[in-house]
């Protein structure tokens, strides 16, 4: 789609503070990040525990955001820890908020 769309953006998720850092791109930001934190993708942010949303940059067009992403990728480790410092400094989660936490004892806010 290269439409506008609202929830396209470009997002960065972290294992912890300085952790592991997995940049990524969505058309749904809120979905893909809430996959994320259920560990529903094999792979990387999986492998290495990426579920705390700490950077993101929405964008108007897809076309937009990949270009944005493939950038990012490229830039060295400290360039993305200052990304993410100068917007976020106490590293939360940002998307705290966005989700309800779930009852039980296999909610994904219990398995972290």
């Amino acid at each position: 789609m290269v439409g506008k769309d609202p929830s396209i953006a470009v997002y960065i998720m972290a294992s912890a503070r300085n952790g592991t850092l997995y940049t990524g791109v969505t058309s749904e930001l809120q979905a893909r990040v809430s996959q994320h934190k259920l560990g529903l993708f094999e792979g990387f942010s999986k492998q290495y525990g990426c579920k705390t949303l700490v950077w993101y940059e929405r964008h108007a067009t897809m076309l937009d955001a990949i270009a944005r992403e493939k950038r990012i990728k490229r830039w060295r480790r400290e360039w993305k820890l200052a990304l993410i410092e100068a917007e976020n400094p106490q590293w939360r989660d940002l998307s705290d908020e966005w989700f309800e936490a779930p009852e039980g004892p296999l909610s994904w806010m219990q398995r972290q």
